[in-house]
């Protein structure tokens, strides 16, 4: 029952993805009937059409327009589920790794280098699906060690504290606080921490801005169309050494909180330790 249903969420990808259900058939090799019966099926339990159908093609209905992110979540954790089931039968249990914010995707490697280096060969998954409650899939066992900023309450997840996140403000042309007009403000979804630290720096009255969710967008989007925005630390070095970027005067630093998430109750908790030395070790050296 799962997989016809999985195979209903992927078959609605493909034809979003093609743009027919002639290409759907095509990319999953299957007939083009087989397509159109997922898709009823699909469209009969959910109780709205998916797709418009006419003259210029095949194209999704407002309900499937909505119904998008949850096929590819769907699908998403499909993928990652069974793919540790294919491995547990193997007898390669992977250590299951994720991060909420894309600034600690390279933390996430280094880690598994770390990993690697100290205790050999070791299988481990990396997630860096974003979009995903990182608290959510520790809880439902999706993920066995997540890199947050803030904690979920009544989770029942044990929390270890990690070197705080720095983050620094940093303009395309040189400024002060306090004395030049603010050009447009990149905001980052860093949480509610970050935002609270923020509106001490910068009311919202005094600055214009766009948020983006992704830390090296903003960065590039800063450096191409120019204003100013608080990055990672690490991030901004490299453009900041080559005055491609200006550290804005007289701001203060913002620290963005950085916890390990893992269930207590954890098989695959000797793993999980080992993971967490070697978080320390990356956070401390970085």
């Amino acid at each position: 029952m799962i997989n016809m249903q999985i195979n209903s969420f992927e078959t609605f990808l493909a034809i979003e993805a093609t743009g027919s259900f002639h290409g759907a058939a095509r990319v999953l090799n299957v007939t083009q009937t087989t397509v159109s019966a997922r898709i009823k099926a699909l469209e009969d339990r959910l109780g709205v059409a998916l797709f418009e159908r006419g003259p210029g093609g095949t194209r999704l209905s407002e309900a499937g327009r909505q119904f998008m992110p949850y096929a590819e979540q769907m699908v998403r954790t499909w993928e990652f589920v069974s793919g540790d089931l294919k491995a547990s039968l193997a007898g390669r249990v992977p250590l299951r790794l994720g991060a909420q914010l894309s600034v600690w995707d390279p933390v996430l490697v280094d880690v598994a280098v770390w990993l690697e280096a100290e205790q050999g060969t070791v299988p481990f998954t990396l997630n860096y699906d974003h979009a995903m409650n990182m608290g959510e899939a520790v809880a439902r066992r999706l993920l066995d060690l997540a890199i947050v900023n803030e904690v979920p309450a009544g989770s029942g997840l044990a929390a270890e504290e990690l070197p705080p996140e720095r983050l620094v403000l940093v303009s395309d042309q040189p400024l002060r606080l306090g004395r030049d007009t603010l050009p447009l403000f990149i905001n980052l979804e860093f949480g509610s921490e970050y935002d609270a630290q923020l509106r001490d720096v910068l009311p919202r009255r005094s600055r214009q801005h766009i948020v983006l969710g992704n830390a090296l967008m903003g960065l590039r989007y800063l450096m191409k169309r120019g204003g100013m925005g608080y990055f990672p630390a690490y991030m901004a070095a490299e453009a900041l050494a080559a005055g491609q970027i200006h550290a804005v005067e007289a701001a203060p630093e913002i620290n963005l909180g950085c916890k390990a998430l893992y269930l207590p109750d954890n098989p695959g908790l000797p793993h999980i330790r080992q993971a967490l030395q070697g978080l320390h070790a990356v956070r401390a050296a970085g």
